[in-house]
Order: structure tokens, then C-alpha cells, then sequence
């Protein structure tokens, strides 16, 4: 199995967020209201800005808000909405290092069960039922994190084949398709 992320279409962030499981959940958590791409390329950018090569959640954590949000929102921003996002980005650094000891793959690592993990990723400031399914559906789908009842728990993305989100991006062919895929499902179409 082949465990690296494409989602990015960049091949430096798509390292990043192979290797970094902070990078791929900031990714998963900036995924809103930008180009999928767009939001997987944040934790890169992060990186870069702060001079590093990974993110630390201890750092982004203590990080001066008004200092974070300014770095977020330097050109190209991070995001659509850089300050609102630089702020959930560092409440989920902050609940990392509270709950994980800032390390952001022992969120999945000793999961026993799908619905395990579905409750500990829905429990992640900025993470809804949908996100934690999606992340759910790119662990097992790309990252090989399949615990026991993983896809059920994924829901509608944990299906094999399925294009529905960033969990069925392998490069820009498979990005089409789950483009195409968000856009008939906003028009209503089968």
C-alpha cells in the first residue's frame, strides 16, 4: 500500500503531510469554504513560516495568538479565513498537547475499534461528525490506520471506490472525480 497524501497537488506539502500526522490534521482542519488543495498546502505553509520543516503542537500551542494569526494571514494566507482559522488551528494544537501530549498520531494510534477513533476525532476542536468521518475514511484508505470497523465507521466514506472527499485523493485524475462528485451532490443530482 502506497501511505503518502497527494491532496495537495504540491509535492513538498504532500511529503509533509505524509510523514506528519499534526501536518495531515491541520490539513483535514483548514478543509472548509477553500480548494481542498488549498487547505492540505496550510500545514506547509505553516512550516515554512514558523522555519521549520514539521509542525510541533507544543509551539503552535503557546504560540502568541495575535503573532499566529498574522503568520496565517501573510500573503498567500493560509486560509479564506486566516485569523478565525489560525485560532482553531492552535485550539487543536492546545488540546493535543492537553490530552496527547502534543502527539497528534497517538489520536489514532491504540484506537481498538472504528468507533473508537470516530469518537476521539470527533472529539478535536474544529471536528464535526462529517470531518472525523472524511479523516477517518484518509486513515484507512491512505494511511493504513484500520482498526476493527474502521469503513463502518467512516460512513458513506469509508466505501471502497467511492469519490466522494480528500480520503479518495490520490492525484489529480481522483481529484477530479470527487470534485465532480461534491458539485452534483450541491446540485441534487443522483
Amino acid at each position: 500500500m502506497d501511505r503518502s497524501l497527494r491532496i495537495a497537488q504540491q509535492p513538498d506539502a504532500d511529503d509533509l503531510l505524509s510523514r506528519s500526522p499534526l501536518a495531515a490534521l491541520t490539513g483535514m482542519l483548514l478543509d472548509q469554504q477553500v480548494p481542498m488543495e488549498w487547505a492540505f498546502t496550510g500545514p506547509y505553509t505553516i512550516a515554512q513560516r514558523l522555519g521549520r520543516d514539521d509542525l510541533d503542537a507544543h509551539e503552535i500551542a503557546a504560540y502568541d495568538p495575535e503573532a499566529f494569526a498574522a503568520l496565517c494571514a501573510e500573503k498567500p494566507a493560509v486560509h479564506r479565513y486566516p485569523g478565525s482559522m489560525a485560532k482553531r488551528v492552535q485550539q487543536l494544537c492546545q488540546y493535543l498537547v492537553e490530552h496527547y501530549d502534543g502527539d497528534a498520531g497517538a489520536v489514532w494510534r491504540d484506537a481498538d475499534t472504528g468507533a473508537e477513533l470516530l469518537r476521539r476525532l470527533n472529539d478535536l476542536p474544529g471536528f464535526g461528525k462529517q470531518k472525523a468521518q472524511i479523516f477517518l475514511a484518509l486513515l484507512g484508505k491512505r494511511l493504513g490506520v484500520r482498526p476493527e470497523g474502521w469503513r463502518e465507521a467512516a460512513g458513506p466514506y469509508g466505501e471502497e471506490g467511492s469519490y466522494r472527499s480528500a480520503a479518495d485523493v490520490t492525484g489529480p485524475e481522483s481529484l477530479a472525480k470527487v470534485r465532480a462528485f461534491k458539485q452534483a451532490a450541491k446540485r441534487g443530482a443522483p
